[in-house]
Formats: structure tokens, sequence, C-alpha cells
């Protein structure tokens, strides 16, 4: 596949890999964080990891929008579906992702609740236009990649005047939760990893660019090293994390230049500014409340909020005490410390929204059989 293949070149990957083995320094620990979930894909998919030295380790970081969204925000959503005016627009891996007491979307979809999956915003604004005495209630969700999707559908549903037409949003930033690993007083109470660099999102430096890390490198002296997401690209930004840390250097480098810049998509940005602004805090599963790191509408299309338009309730609530979703999310344990883990908890069945989401960590590592390794070990 062109501009793909080239990307998966097998001893390519294992030039790249015996340079980082001859560049770590013997004794001394690499910790590097990929926060995005498919970058966690990448490595479990590609077995990135049997390929580095055991000194350099890589740990999984709360980068799936769908796994961070806190049991209440799906509780709330519940109850809005359950509303018999209400069309619940979700996407599809949203179907399953537990709330409290084992509830979920495709359960209340069951009962009688009117969820229906769409692949895109412009399905809800069909859904909204071909029911014109129902409302239509979008389930935004997703990092800053999905945010201007969203704002160009507001845009349009008040260009086409549609009345019966709103989201639920839950669109999250990625900085925000970057600085709450490095410093919230909460992550150190509840627990903390450390970090010696990032591998930045892709798909998000599309979007905001390269610049917003540049406070990290700087205020936290930590690294960042923004990567694709074949193999090749992961090695590579690996590589160039080993780097800085031997040369004791904290800057913020671009590997997947071919589709990053520093100032990333400036038309999207102008976008999302006229449409959302700051919360002043947004829960988080695993990282608590994060101040300034969830959107909602301007007051300018508060029409078109869901939360506004509905009298929504905050809802706060317990994650299940078994499942160590939070702590995977936050880099303390990996899905194999779990016990619930390949047991009661499969893709079928689902304990947490790590095992749900298709970027998840949970479901990575049974997708691609690393667990077994872990058994095998265990079981020697």
């Amino acid at each position: 596949m062109k501009y793909a293949d080239e990307f998966r070149d097998k001893e390519i990957a294992l030039g790249l890999a015996k340079t980082i083995r001859a560049e770590t320094h013997p004794g001394r620990p690499y910790r590097f964080m990929e926060f995005c979930g498919g970058h966690t894909h990448a490595i479990s998919r590609y077995g990135l990891e049997d390929m580095l030295p055991n000194n350099v380790r890589m740990i999984h970081g709360p980068g799936c929008p769908v796994c961070v969204l806190p049991a209440g925000r799906i509780d709330m959503a519940i109850r809005l579906a359950e509303r018999s005016e209400v069309i619940l627009c979700v996407y599809g891996d949203l179907m399953r992702v537990p709330g409290s007491q084992g509830a979920s979307l495709l359960k209340a979809k069951a009962r009688g609740a009117d969820v229906r999956m769409v692949y895109s915003t412009i399905d809800a604004i069909r859904i909204a236009q071909e029911n014109p005495g129902r409302e239509i209630v979008f389930f935004a969700i997703g990092f800053e990649t999905t945010t201007p999707p969203t704002a160009v559908m507001i845009r349009l549903a008040e260009k086409k005047q549609l009345s019966n037409f709103s989201v639920f949003c839950n669109h999250v930033l990625t900085p925000p939760a970057m600085q709450n690993i490095l410093e919230s007083p909460d992550i150190r109470n509840i627990g903390r990893v450390e970090i010696d660099g990032f591998v930045g999102p892709a798909h998000v430096s599309t979007i905001i660019g390269t610049a917003p890390y540049e406070f990290f490198a700087e205020e936290f002296g930590k690294p960042v090293v923004i990567s694709g997401f074949e193999p090749l690209d992961m090695m590579q930004a690996i590589l160039m994390l080993v780097r800085q840390v031997n040369e004791n250097r904290h800057e913020v480098e671009n590997q997947y230049s071919r589709a990053v810049t520093r100032d990333g998509n400036l038309r999207a940005k102008e976008e999302v500014s006229d449409i959302f602004e700051l919360r002043d805090q947004f829960e988080w599963r695993g990282l608590g409340q994060v101040p300034y790191s969830g959107l909602k509408l301007k007051r300018a299309y508060a029409k078109y909020d869901a939360e506004v338009r509905f009298g929504m309730n905050e809802l706060c609530v317990d994650d299940n005490p078994a499942c160590e979703c939070g702590a995977i999310l936050r880099g303390v344990k990996k899905p194999v410390d779990c016990k619930l883990f390949g047991t009661v908890c499969t893709p079928e069945t689902p304990m947490g929204s790590c095992m749900v989401s298709s970027e998840g960590a949970c479901a990575a590592h049974w997708t691609y059989g690393r667990f077994r390794d872990h058994q095998q070990r265990r079981a020697s």
C-alpha cells in the first residue's frame, strides 16, 4: 500500500532497534509514555516492545477519549436517551461503555431508548431533518481531532435552522491532561509513574500543532516527540527520545513531519474557538477533575447545548472498584495487572472502558495477544 508499506519495513525496524540498544545506557531507565491510544495499538500490533532493550519501558497513557470519559457522563447520556422525545446519536464504540451499576447505552436501547449509531456528524444532521417532531442529540466526544467536525456540524444546524438539534458535548483537550499527569496532587495521592518523555499524539497534533507541547519541555524538562502510527514511526520516535535523554535535552521534536506542523490546522482551530470555550474543569476517568481540560458551547450557541436545553445535572459516580481502568490510564498499571482482565472482562463482556474502545489499552493487549506472553511468564 502506497505511503504505508515503506513505514513497515522489517529490516529497517530491526536496524532502528539495534541502534536503540546500542545507544541506551545499561542500568539507566528510559520511561516513555505514549499518550495516544493509536500508538498503544501500534506497539502491541507490531510487537515493538519485544524489539526494545529491557530498560526502555513504554507506558500507556490516557490517550483514548472513550476510555477517559467518566461513568457519570455515560449515566447522563443514558438518562437523556430514556426521554421519550429524544433520539440520541452516538458513535459505535460508546454503545457498550459501562456507566454505573453495569448500565450502558446498549442496554438502554434494549429497554426501548432510541439510541442510534452514526458514522459521522452529517448522519446526526440528516436524522434531525428526517424527524422534525423529535429532539435529536449528538453525543459529541473526542480530543482535538474530532472537535472541528462538531463545530462545523453546529454551523450547519444553524444554517439549516434546525430547532430540534443539540449536542451533548464531551470534547476534551490533550495538553491539560498531560500537565495533570505530571503535577496534579490528586495523581500523587492515587498513584503516579515516573516519566522521562512523551510520545506525543499524532492526529491531535495535526490540528493543534507542536507548539502547545513546548510548555512541557520547558516547564517540566520532559522531551516530547510527535510520532506517526506506523512501526518505523514509533521506533524512530523512541530513538529520538533516547537521544534527548542521553544528551539531557528536553525539546519538542516532530517525527511526523509529513502530517504535522508547528502551528497545526489554523482553519480548524479557528472554527473550534468560534464555537467552543473552556470549562473550568472536567472529570477524566483515572485522573479526576482536570482544570480547563473540557470544552462547552459558547453562550451564543446555547440553544444547541443539550445540557442547557434539557437542564442536565452533572453526575459523579464511582467506577467498578474491581476494574483497574483508571490506574491503567494513568500508566500506573498494565492491563495484565487487573484481576478482571481476560477472565470476566473480555471484549464480549467488558467491565471497563479500556476494554470497550478500539483505542483502549486493554483491547490492544487482548486483540494482539500480548497478555499471553504475560501468562506464560507467570506460569513459568
